[in-house]
C-alpha cells in the first residue's frame, strides 16, 4: 500500500505537469514540468522525501527496461536510419561530450560551493 501511495504522489505531480503543459504555451515537455515541480516540492519541504523515496528508487532501478521498446523501434526503423547513420553517431558523440563536460563543471561548482559553506560554518563556530 505504501508503494501505491508514493506512486500516487509522483503521478499527481506528473498530472500537474500535464496541466501546465496544456495551459502554458512553452515548448517544454509535460514530464519536465512534473519533475521540476516534484523537485521544488522536495526542496521546499512541501513533500517529504519519505513520501516518494522507495518508489522513486524502484523506478530508477527498472529504468533500463523502459528503453527496450525504444531500442526495438530503432531496430525496426533500421532501413530509414542507415542512410543517415554517420550524422546520428556524430550528433550522439558531440551531445554526449557536451553533457559530460557541463555535468562535470556543474558538479565541481556545487562541490566547491558546499566546501566553502562548510568552511564558513567552521569559522563561524570557532569565533563564537
Amino acid at each position: 500500500m505504501k508503494y501505491l501511495k508514493q506512486f500516487g504522489v509522483i503521478l499527481t505531480f506528473s498530472f500537474v505537469g500535464e496541466l501546465l503543459h496544456y495551459v502554458l504555451p512553452l515548448p517544454i515537455p509535460a514530464s519536465i514540468y512534473g519533475i521540476v515541480l516534484l523537485f521544488l516540492g522536495l526542496e521546499f519541504h512541501f513533500v517529504a522525501l519519505g513520501a516518494v523515496e522507495e518508489t522513486g528508487l524502484f523506478l530508477i532501478e527498472i529504468m533500463p527496461v523502459m528503453f527496450i521498446p525504444a531500442a526495438v523501434g530503432l531496430l525496426d526503423s533500421w532501413s530509414i536510419l542507415r542512410s543517415s547513420l554517420l550524422q546520428y553517431l556524430a550528433t550522439a558523440l558531440i551531445s554526449t561530450i557536451v553533457v559530460m563536460a557541463v555535468s562535470g563543471r556543474v558538479t565541481q561548482f556545487v562541490i566547491t560551493k558546499e566546501e566553502n559553506r562548510n568552511r564558513e560554518k567552521k569559522k563561524g563556530g570557532e569565533q563564537e
